[in-house]
């Protein structure tokens, strides 16, 4: 069981107007079936953090390791989903899912064979054939993370993954999310601006201050594995224990403001 390390990381960017504190002393670990979920204002360093946890940036400060092994670059052992779907427009559903597979040089019958397993798992029978733009935002979204799901990564990283879409949308896309994360049991870290929807996915939140970004609080979830035991959404998203803690996460946030 491999475990994800990120300690007292902090990231610099060199400005001309003066250097821009994007992330201070921010520690976290990522464990096996963790769901993590980072929430914050605009600019406190979400999105700097998962960067450096996919490898795009090197930490100015700190260090990122799986299982000791520092990141020195992106991996295969890490995949991103994007706020947009970033899929090939000039392949078609199966082919976009496929593609990482294909550049690994897996022959032609046996990543066919993997990205219709993820595409089965996401609800996307019958549409591997069509091409990306003939479908709705939130099919769009599924073949994005059926695309990094299909390289077997052991990390999964999503960057507000759903906010672009409407509000019915988001919820079914939720549900399904955490299904598949119940089924694949990959270690996720997920940025979202929606207090509802990071109490509902995550086994943990994690609060960002404003910049220099930090972590300031973190807290233990249960919504998600009541959700995966049966209990109905909007009858968690009801409750007085979630409703409760939204209250607290909204507190927390405006006083971090």
């Amino acid at each position: 069981m491999s475990t994800l390390q990120a300690d007292n990381v902090s990231v610099v960017f060199p400005a001309d107007s003066g250097d821009v504190h994007a992330l201070d002393k921010a520690s976290l670990t990522i464990g096996e079936g963790d769901f993590v979920v980072a929430l914050g204002a605009s600019g406190c360093g979400k999105t700097t953090l998962l960067n450096a946890i996919a490898g795009f940036l090197a930490p100015t400060e700190g260090t990122i390791a799986i299982d000791g092994t520092p990141i020195g670059g992106p991996g295969a052992d890490r995949a991103v989903v994007f706020q947009k779907h970033a899929l090939m427009p000039w392949l078609n559903v199966i082919d976009n899912v496929a593609f990482g597979l294909q550049i690994q040089g897996v022959e032609r019958a046996k990543r066919y064979e993997m990205a219709n397993q993820y595409l089965s798992l996401l609800g996307l029978e019958g549409f591997e054939t069509s091409a990306v733009y003939q479908l709705s935002g939130g099919m769009q979204q599924r073949v994005g993370v059926a695309r990094a799901l299909a390289t077997d990564p052991e990390i999964l990283l999503m960057d507000k993954p759903l906010g672009a879409l409407d509000a019915l949308t988001r919820e079914s896309v939720q549900e399904i999310l955490l299904r598949v994360w119940s089924e694949t049991r990959k270690k996720v870290f997920f940025i979202t601006h929606s207090v509802e929807e990071a109490l509902f996915l995550g086994t943990k939140l994690i609060l960002m201050s404003p910049r220099p970004g930090r972590i300031t609080h973190t807290y233990d979830l249960d919504f998600s594995r009541r959700y995966l035991r049966g209990e109905p959404a909007r009858a968690i998203k009801a409750s007085q224990d979630f409703i409760e803690m939204r209250e607290d996460v909204l507190s927390r946030i405006h006083g971090d403001a």
